[in-house]
């Protein structure tokens, strides 16, 4: 039966509920915005599924006050267009000599005198390079450089500056200030004050906070679960739109098609929308050490969708999560794309590292790295219900499949995952950010 189908394409739920999260206001983790968007979602899947509720936890809270940069006595930057504190950066000002270490990889940071300097680093890696670089990781590396504060200068145009948090599980709050830039203030500070001394300037207050997730589910009263999950926090300076408003909206959409299909659920479905993933995947960390990982069949975690029209599944090298989402692109004559390759920087990763099937998706797009997300522009005016709806259509019939009682999903030992990591030039990233759990 193929009812559904048409519903979802005729469905506005998912759309009405993004709508009504980038009109929320700030969505930062721990804020009013995030609980009043944990709460309309909480509502919105309360329509078509059970037992919807919060769930409510400490964070590091962290509020954003006015930053600046200044060199050779002249202001560089001191708006918000221009210069934003990174999250869970720590207050002070701090002058050094300003030192250019180019995309901030490893080897450049080995290469440059950055003790006690000002570091500029800019947001994207050279196309020869072999893997994408994290923010935090270069954060991290000049840090143990001895930097004295760090600049993250976007590689978008547009007077677009970067966000995104630093700071570790441990010490939540950074070592050093850090701000983002704007690409054209990045070439300004380079082209005219390398080597002069420049002074970075961060005022924030970091109060105690509360975050929370969001649960609900359909199908039948099993122990085990497939978790379809987004997260329902964003960053402050943006409408969230697309990191991850549109995440959390298909969740919505994907639980209103399932409730139409519960009957074909094998396999008891949750749904969980994420506080607190933007500051160190904070929500699904806590969920992860709650559960018992052998209930949890797999993760299908929706973040970066909507934002192209062809899917993207990093399915982490399980060959189960493949051969799944292969028959859903071959069932509905549709393409979706898979890489089996770790991907370490959202939700499913506190299930993944442990060896939990878990799925990433995303949305191809043009361009390199994260676009306009983490900035200004990350606004509903980027997306198309069409999208949502078509995308919606696709994770709903690979939720059914995951859910499959004859559909097998062998798990991974943890030392494949960490042997996986090592051999795509991960594992030296993630030990500089302290994100690496596996005993040496």
């Amino acid at each position: 039966m193929t009812e559904w189908i048409g519903e979802t394409f005729t469905s506005d739920a998912g759309w009405r509920h993004l709508t009504e999260l980038v009109d929320t206001g700030t969505r930062m983790a721990g804020s009013e915005g995030e609980r009043a968007a944990a709460e309309a979602t909480r509502d919105a899947l309360a329509e078509y599924a059970r037992d919807a509720g919060l769930s409510a936890f400490d964070i590091q809270g962290w509020e954003r006050e006015a930053s600046a940069i200044t060199a050779d006595g002249e202001t560089v930057a001191s708006d918000d267009r221009a210069v934003i504190a990174l999250p869970r950066s720590p207050a002070g000002s701090v002058t050094g000599r300003l030192v250019d270490a180019g995309h901030g990889l490893p080897e450049e940071f080995a290469e440059a005198d950055c003790e006690d300097a000002v570091v500029i680093a800019r947001s994207d890696v050279p196309d020869w390079y072999d893997r994408y670089i994290h923010r935090r990781e270069k954060y991290y590396h000049a840090v143990e450089a001895g930097a004295a504060a760090f600049v993250y200068v976007n590689h978008v145009e547009g007077m677009l500056p970067p966000t995104g948090s630093v700071g570790t599980p441990e010490e939540p709050i950074g070592d050093v200030p850090a701000v983002g830039v704007a690409r054209e203030t990045g070439a300004r500070l380079a082209r005219r004050y390398e080597g002069e001394t420049a002074t970075v300037s961060v005022d924030c207050t970091t109060p105690d906070a509360t975050s929370q997730n969001v649960h609900a589910e359909l199908g039948p009263d099993t122990d085990e679960a497939v978790l379809v999950t987004s997260h329902v926090d964003a960053h402050d300076i943006a409408e969230g739109a697309m990191d991850n408003g549109a995440g959390t909206a298909t969740v919505v959409e994907v639980a209103k098609a399932l409730a139409a299909r519960e009957g074909e659920l094998d396999t008891r479905v949750e749904f969980v929308a994420f506080g607190a993933e933007e500051v160190g995947l904070v929500g699904s960390s806590r969920l992860a050490d709650e559960t018992d990982l052998e209930d949890v069949k797999a993760v299908l975690n929706l973040d970066g969708v909507v934002r192209g029209r062809t899917l993207q599944c990093y399915t982490h090298g399980f060959d189960g999560l493949i051969e799944a989402t292969e028959a859903v692109a071959d069932r509905l004559d549709h393409p979706i794309t898979t890489s089996p390759t770790m991907n370490p920087h959202s939700d499913h990763w506190p299930f993944v590292q442990w060896g939990v099937p878990g799925i990433h998706v995303m949305s191809e797009t043009d361009g390199e790295g994260r676009g306009w997300g983490h900035t200004h522009a990350d606004t509903l005016d980027k997306l198309e219900p069409r999208t949502l709806r078509e995308q919606a259509v696709l994770l709903t019939e690979l939720a059914v499949e995951l859910a499959d009682e004859e559909r097998a999903l062998p798990r991974r030992d943890t030392a494949e995952i960490a042997t996986a990591l090592e051999e795509q030039d991960l594992a030296e990233g993630m030990q500089v950010v302290g994100d690496w759990p596996y005993d040496d």
